[in-house]
């Protein structure tokens, strides 16, 4: 996955602005160490330091760190995979919003969570929930089908069940305190190419080994297909379906 970070500020601070909310339930406080995980350019890290916590932004792509150290100098990003980082402090709560979804390494991830906080310590984060924008994976593969392209499936995209990721946090240590699966229809930012923006920056990976005129003809198509239901009232909106957890560390 490659991530464009001028795109991704441009057409998709959408994600960031969802955010905010999550940046409630965690309520930092000053005093706390804090790391967010999969911080992309950096707006929620900045809100985070704002509540006067002490916050280390870790994200696994290059382009989203450099422009969220563009942004914001001040604050400490770093490079890392969330199934294999390695830092050396502990930390009094992790944050992710929008990034456990991208880590088909679940187990793997969720113990890094758990060696990476103190006793103690709480997990809050939002990812994509089982059925998260099941309308537009099921568009495109049927295009890309019809063109005799054999993709069978998003296999880069992790959406769990409630009872699925939580009993995978208990295994690794966790206490689940909330877990939550809830449908949020998102507005996509531009009213025009919005459905076609957002394949383009989150749905790269459909469209490996597809040719330029058929991945325009699968666009073009998916855009008929999907204006009924998701195109409404001069807006595109994105069928996302979320889940949130708050856990501690045992």
């Amino acid at each position: 996955m490659q991530w464009n970070a001028d795109f991704y500020t441009q057409k998709h601070a959408f994600v960031f602005e969802y955010g905010a909310g999550l940046v409630e339930v965690l309520a930092p406080q000053p005093g706390e160490l804090i790391l967010d995980l999969g911080c992309g350019s950096g707006e929620l890290t900045a809100e985070i330091a704002r509540r006067g916590a002490a916050v280390v932004g870790l994200d696994a792509s290059s382009d989203m760190l450099a422009r969220a150290r563009q942004q914001f100098p001040d604050l400490d990003f770093r490079l890392g995979d969330a199934a294999s980082f390695e830092l050396p402090e502990r930390f009094d709560a992790v944050f992710s919003n929008a990034t456990l979804h991208w880590v088909t390494a679940a187990d793997a991830a969720i113990r890094q969570l758990h060696r990476h906080l103190r006793p103690g310590g709480r997990l809050v984060a939002e990812l994509g929930g089982q059925g998260n924008v099941g309308q537009i994976v099921a568009a495109v593969l049927g295009q890309l089908h019809r063109r005799g392209y054999a993709q069978a499936a998003a296999h880069w995209w992790y959406f769990p069940s409630v009872g699925e990721y939580a009993a995978r946090l208990e295994r690794a240590g966790f206490r689940v305190r909330l877990a939550q699966h809830f449908d949020r229809e998102t507005a996509l930012t531009d009213p025009e190419t919005g459905l076609t923006d957002w394949i383009e920056q989150f749905g790269q990976q459909f469209f490996v080994g597809v040719g330029a005129s058929d991945r325009a003809a699968v666009l073009a198509a998916v855009n008929d297909e999907l204006r009924p239901v998701l195109f409404r009232a001069g807006q595109w909106m994105a069928d996302y379906k979320r889940l949130r957890i708050v856990a501690e560390k045992c």
